[in-house]
C-alpha cells in the first residue's frame, strides 16, 4: 500500500518512534544485554514489530508515525537497521509512514555523502540524532557538514535530548555518557543554522530548563514529548506546552517502549487547554513535516 497521505483524516502524527527489527537480516547476538536492560528500565516486553507491522497498528488508529533506526554501530557495537530498509519499507506505507535517517556523525566525509544519497535517492524526510549512544556534542563544529546537507533540504533535525534509558542498569551504563544529551548544546546549533528545524527529544531530564529556554528563544527549536509517560511530566512543562510553547510542542510516543495508546490516554489526563491539544497532537508536526 502507497497511497497518498490523507492529513486531514489523521487524529494525531506520532513524531518519535523506532523501527527494531529487520525483515533483511537476522538479529544481532550481542543486542541481546542490552535489550534486556531497556525493557527492565521501561518496564515492557521487548517484542519490537516490524514497519509494515507498525503501519497497520497505526492506520487502525489514524495516526501516522515518524519512523528511524539509529545508527549505534560505532557506539555499542550493534548492527543497525539501514537507512534504505527504513525508507523502502516507509514508501510501501506512504499513507501512514514518514521515514528518517540516522547517521553516525563519526562516518565523517562518508557520511554526508550517505545523506545526500538518501535525500536524493530515497526520499527520507529528516534525520534523527542520538549524542549519547554516538559519543558527540551536538554543537561539535565537525558535524556541521552534515547538518549543511539537511539544512539545504529544508529538512529537520531530531536530537535525543535528555537521559536515556539505553544501557540503564547495565555496568557503567554500557559505557555511555549523559552530558551529551544536554539540550543546551542544541543552541549553538539552532543559532549557526537558524533555517533548519530542530526537535529536541523527549522531556530534557534532568536539563528541563535548559530545554525550555533553548525552545522558547530559538524560533526553530521544537520539543517532542516522547519516551515519557505523561503523568511524569514536569508541571513547567506543561505549562509552557499549553501556553507560550503550544506551537512547537509535539506529540512522540516512542514507541515500542511507550506505545501511543498509553501515552495519549495520560495526556488526556493533563490539564490541557482545548486550543492546544490538537497544536500538540497534530497540527505542529503536520506543518513542520510539511505536509500541508
Amino acid at each position: 500500500m502507497s497511497k497518498k497521505m490523507d492529513v486531514d483524516a489523521l487524529i494525531a502524527i506520532d513524531i518519535h518512534t523506532h523501527a527494531e527489527t529487520s525483515t533483511r537480516m537476522l538479529p544481532d547476538e550481542a543486542e541481546a544485554e542490552s535489550l534486556e536492560a531497556r525493557g527492565r528500565y521501561f518496564r515492557y516486553e521487548v517484542k519490537h514489530p516490524t514497519i509494515a507491522q507498525m503501519a497497520t497498528y497505526y492506520r487502525e488508529k489514524k495516526i501516522a508515525f515518524v519512523v528511524f533506526t539509529v545508527d549505534h554501530e560505532r557506539g555499542m557495537g550493534i548492527r543497525r537497521i539501514s537507512n534504505e530498509e527504513v525508507a523502502e519499507s516507509a514508501a510501501e506505507h506512504a499513507d501512514i509512514c514518514i521515514p528518517f535517517a540516522s547517521i553516525d556523525p563519526a562516518r565523517g566525509k562518508m557520511g554526508v555523502r550517505e545523506a545526500k544519497r538518501l535525500i536524493k535517492d530515497f526520499g527520507v524526510k529528516g534525520f534523527k540524532f542520538h549524542p549519547i549512544i554516538q559519543g558527540f556534542y551536538p554543537n561539535d563544529r565537525d558535524v556541521y557538514p552534515l547538518y549543511e546537507v539537511i539544512a539545504e533540504a529544508g529538512l529537520p533535525a531530531l536530537f535525543h535530548s535528555g537521559q536515556t534509558g539505553i544501557g540503564a542498569g547495565m555496568p557503567g551504563g554500557g559505557g555511555l555518557r549523559l552530558k551529551y544529551g544536554n539540550p543546551l548544546y542544541l543552541d549553538d546549533v539552532a543559532a549557526d543554522f537558524p533555517d533548519m528545524a530542530i526537535i529536541s527529544a523527549h522531556p530534557g531530564i534532568p536539563w528541563q530548563d535548559e530545554q525550555l529556554s533553548v525552545a522558547l528563544h530559538k524560533p526553530n527549536v521544537y520539543i517532542d514529548l516522547s519516551g515519557w509517560s505523561p503523568k511524569y511530566f514536569e508541571p513547567k512543562l506543561v505549562q509552557y506546552a499549553n501556553n507560550m510553547l503550544k506551537h512547537k510542542v509535539l506529540f512522540g510516543s516512542d514507541n515500542p517502549v511507550l506505545l501511543p495508546d498509553r501515552w495519549i490516554a495520560e495526556f488526556d489526563k493533563l490539564v490541557i487547554k482545548p486550543d492546544a491539544r490538537p497544536l500538540i497532537l497534530k497540527e505542529n508536526a503536520a506543518r513542520l513535516l510539511k505536509l500541508v
